[in-house]
C-alpha cells in the first residue's frame, strides 16, 4: 500500500516538474520528421539528414543564431545514434572534463566497440589550449565532435580543428516556420498549451513572430508569457489578444495589417523616397514606421544596404554614415537614437546616387554562375614553397609599386575573362574621380600582353 502511494506521489511530482519546464523546452522536436526548418540541411535529400538517418555522422560545427535548433538537432542525434553520446557545455566545463570524456570514449571503444559522439555547446568559449585537446581524437576518429556556436567559427575555432570538421550553417526560422511551431505548441494538449482551451488573435500571433526575429525559443517563450495572462480566466475570456501580447512582451505591436502588407508598403515607400532624393518624404515614412512600432534596427539595416546599393562610391561616406547611425542607435536606444536614424535618412536622401556597385556585383555573380571556378592565373598565385615556385606560381608577377602611379600593365582576371569590365562608375559625385582614374589605368592594362 505504501509503495503504491509512493509511486503515485512520484508520478505526480514528475508531472508537476514536466509542466514547470519552459514551453520551448517541452516542445523540442524529438525526431527529424517533427523538426521544422533548416531544410537545406535536414530536407529530404539534406546532407545532415542522411548522415543522421544512416548513423554515419561526421565531425561538424553547427553555426547559427540563437533559437535556430542547434541543441535540438544534437538531441535528435543522441536519440537516433547507436554510438555513445556525450554532451557538455563549454560554459561549465574545462580541460579536466574534456580529458575525462576522452577517457570514457576510449573505454567505450575498447569494451563496447562503440564510437563516441561528443556534443559541445558554445564551443567558441573554449580557449585555444582546450580546443587543442580535441585534435588528435577527432583526427583518429575516437570521437565525432559536434560543436554548437552562435559566433563565426572562422574567428572562434582554431584553424587545425576547423580543418577537421564541416561547418553547418543554420538559418533563422522564417515567419511561416515560426507560425507552424507556435500553432503546434498552442494546440498540443500534452506538452503545449492545448489544455487552456484558448484562442489567439492572428494579429497577436503575428506580433509574437515579428518580435522573435527568427528565434524559435524566443517565440515560444513569448507565447507562454502571453498565455499566462489568460490562465484562470473563464473560458469565454481566454482569447489572447494583441493587447495581452503587448503587455507580456512589454513591446508595442505593429499597427500593420495581419498579413504584413503594410509593413512592406511602408519600407518600400521609405526606400523609394531615399532613392528619389526626397528627404521630406523619407522623414515622413521613417517616422510612420517608428510610430507604428517597427524595429528600429531593421530600418537601420535597410539604410546600410541602401548606402551601398543606391549611393555606392558616388558618396563613399554614405556607408560610414549609415553604419554609424546603426551603432549610435544600439548605443543609446529609444527614444534618443531615433534622431541618428533621421539624420542618416536625410543624408542618404540628399546624397549623390549611383547603383553601379549593385549592378557590378550582380553582373559578376552572373558570370561566376555561368563560368564556374576558373583557375587563378599562375603569375598572381602565392608561392610560399619551392615546389610551388617550380610549378610557376608567382612567375612573372609585376609589383605595382615599382611602376609609375602604382599601376602596372598586368592581367588579374582568369584568362577566359580577360578584359571583362563589371564596374562602370558614373560621372556623378566621387565616382567621377574614380572614373577618370579607371579610364587611365584600364588603358595602361589594356596594353599588357602576356
Amino acid at each position: 500500500m505504501a509503495d503504491n502511494v509512493m509511486d503515485l506521489f512520484d508520478q505526480s511530482e514528475k508531472e508537476t516538474m514536466e509542466k514547470a519546464r519552459p514551453l520551448a523546452d517541452r516542445m523540442r522536436p524529438e525526431t527529424l520528421e517533427t523538426f521544422m526548418g533548416q531544410t537545406h540541411l535536414l530536407g529530404k535529400n539534406g546532407l545532415l539528414r542522411r548522415a543522421i538517418k544512416e548513423d554515419r555522422l561526421f565531425s561538424a560545427i553547427f553555426w547559427g543564431p540563437p533559437g535556430s535548433g542547434k541543441t535540438t538537432i544534437a538531441r535528435i542525434i543522441a536519440r537516433k545514434t547507436i554510438c555513445h553520446f556525450e554532451k557538455f557545455s563549454a560554459v561549465l566545463s574545462g580541460t579536466k572534463e574534456i580529458r575525462a570524456v576522452i577517457e570514457e570514449a576510449k573505454n567505450q571503444r575498447h569494451y563496447h566497440h562503440k564510437k563516441t559522439i561528443l556534443f559541445v555547446d558554445e564551443i567558441h568559449r573554449f580557449n585555444k589550449a582546450q580546443q587543442d585537446v580535441f585534435l588528435p581524437h577527432v583526427e583518429s576518429g575516437l570521437i565525432t565532435l559536434i560543436g554548437a556556436t552562435t559566433e563565426n567559427p572562422s574567428f572562434e575555432v582554431i584553424a587545425p580543428l576547423l580543418s577537421r570538421v564541416r561547418v553547418m550553417a543554420l538559418k533563422p526560422f522564417t515567419d511561416d516556420e515560426l507560425s507552424v511551431i507556435l500553432k503546434r505548441a498552442f494546440n498540443d494538449r500534452e506538452k503545449g498549451l492545448g489544455d487552456l482551451s484558448s484562442d489567439i488573435e492572428p494579429e497577436a500571433l503575428a506580433h509574437i513572430i515579428r518580435t522573435a526575429d527568427g528565434d524559435a525559443r524566443a517565440a515560444l517563450n513569448n507565447l507562454e508569457a502571453a498565455a499566462s495572462l489568460v490562465r484562470g480566466k473563464d473560458k469565454s475570456e481566454r482569447k489572447i489578444t494583441s493587447v495581452m501580447v503587448e503587455e507580456a512582451l512589454q513591446k508595442k505591436a505593429l499597427r500593420y495589417d495581419k498579413v504584413g502588407e503594410e509593413h512592406y508598403n511602408l519600407i518600400s515607400a521609405f526606400h523609394k523616397s531615399l532613392r528619389g532624393s526626397d528627404p521630406d518624404a523619407a522623414l515622413y515614412w521613417l517616422v510612420r514606421m517608428l510610430e507604428a512600432g517597427e524595429e528600429p534596427l531593421y530600418i537601420a539595416r535597410r539604410m546600410v544596404r541602401f548606402a551601398s546599393e543606391d549611393v555606392g562610391n558616388a558618396d563613399p561616406s554614405a556607408l560610414s554614415m549609415a553604419v554609424s547611425a546603426m551603432q549610435a542607435f544600439q548605443f543609446i536606444g529609444l527614444p534618443e537614437g531615433e534622431l541618428a536614424l533621421a539624420q542618416v535618412a536625410v543624408y542618404l536622401a540628399t546624397a549623390t546616387k549611383s547603383n553601379t556597385i549593385y549592378e557590378g556585383y550582380k553582373k559578376t555573380k552572373e558570370v561566376i554562375g555561368r563560368t564556374g571556378t576558373l583557375p587563378v592565373p599562375l603569375h598572381i598565385r602565392n608561392a610560399p614553397t619551392k615546389l610551388m615556385k617550380d610549378f610557376g606560381y608567382g612567375r612573372g608577377y609585376r609589383y605595382a609599386h615599382d611602376f609609375p602611379d602604382a599601376c602596372v600593365p598586368q592581367e588579374y582576371l582568369p584568362e577566359k575573362l580577360r578584359g571583362q569590365i563589371y564596374y562602370r562608375p558614373t560621372d556623378r559625385g566621387y565616382e567621377k574621380i574614380i572614373r577618370e582614374r579607371l579610364e587611365k589605368w584600364r588603358k595602361i592594362r589594356g596594353n599588357y600582353s602576356a
